[in-house]
Parts: structure tokens; C-alpha cells; sequence
């Protein structure tokens, strides 16, 4: 198997295990500390992925998440019995040993960007694999209470989540 065939069913390897998006820095994480690729062979291979719709990029403010498509599991469930043993050993050992820090980190997402008023807006959500739980977007007059806004989201998404779903399903 040529080693970009090889690099692009373990990212997609990765993506079909965690059944959520991942980060470019989170699948780089496993493939360039393990050195199976280098930073050029990575890029590669996420590009071509992306051009073969084998899976797709969710752009967030200041970052990007990978999803599996239908067309990429499929070509997983059709060539990764081609992957060696010993490499879903690694990536299987690698998910045990960082799935709640992939998860938290994926599935509550902040940023914000200046808008056309010169107000910014703050765009916040929560995941659960796939699915959007919760997503709210804000103006705030400045970009110091964006910050703010932002950060105390990821402290207290999950209260705050919480709190929201207790008021709008009571009675």
C-alpha cells in the first residue's frame, strides 16, 4: 500500500472511531507523534480527503473540525482491513488514552469575529458527537466582553446548558 493511501485511512480510521468531529491539530496529534507522517504528508492527505469528499470541514471562528462522510466510511469499511495490526493497535491505544480530552475539546466550541456594525459576535455551541445540542450566537458592543463571554462559556457550558433546557421544558 503506497504511504498516502495508507495515511488517509487512519485519519479516517480516527474519525470513524470517535463518531465525532475532530480538529486538524487532533488527528495531526496521533500521526506526527507516532512519526507514521510527516507535516507535509499530513496536509496532503487531509486535502485530498476533503477533494474526495471522504470527509468534510466544519469551520468554526478560529478553527476547523473534521466529519466523516457516508462516502468515507464506506471507503473505510471497504480498504481498512488494509491497515495494519500493529497501527489500530496505536490508534486504538492513542483513543483510549485521549478520548475525553478529544471529546471536551470538540464538543463545546467558542469564537467570535467583528461584524459589520462594528459590534462582535459571539458564536457558542455544544456538541454531542455529530449532533448540535446547542448553538447561540450573541452581539456584544465589544470585543473585551466577547473575550469574556467566550471563556466563561467553555468554564460553564454544560451549567449553563443545563439551565436552559430546565427553563424551557418546565411547565
Amino acid at each position: 500500500m503506497e504511504p498516502l493511501t495508507l495515511y488517509k485511512l487512519m485519519i479516517l480510521y480516527l474519525l470513524k472511531a470517535v463518531k465525532y468531529p475532530l480538529t486538524r491539530s487532533q488527528l495531526s496529534d496521533f500521526m506526527l507523534e507516532k512519526e507514521y507522517c510527516s507535516y507535509f504528508s499530513f496536509q496532503q492527505a487531509i486535502l485530498e480527503l476533503l477533494d474526495a469528499h471522504l470527509m468534510r470541514e466544519e469551520s468554526m471562528r478560529n478553527y476547523s473540525r473534521y466529519i466523516l462522510t457516508r462516502e468515507g466510511e464506506d471507503t473505510l469499511d471497504f480498504f481498512g482491513k488494509n491497515l495494519p495490526e500493529q497501527i489500530r493497535t496505536d490508534m486504538n491505544a492513542f483513543l483510549e488514552e485521549n478520548m475525553i480530552r478529544l471529546r471536551d475539546e470538540v464538543g463545546t466550541s467558542s469564537g467570535y469575529q467583528e461584524n459589520s456594525s462594528g459590534e462582535y459576535t459571539v458564536s457558542l455551541e455544544i456538541r454531542e458527537g455529530k449532533e448540535v445540542l446547542m448553538k447561540v450566537d450573541l452581539s456584544v458592543p465589544t470585543e473585551e466582553q466577547a473575550q469574556i463571554i467566550s471563556e466563561n462559556w467553555r468554564k460553564s457550558d454544560q451549567k449553563i446548558y443545563e439551565f436552559v433546557m430546565k427553563e424551557l421544558l418546565r411547565d
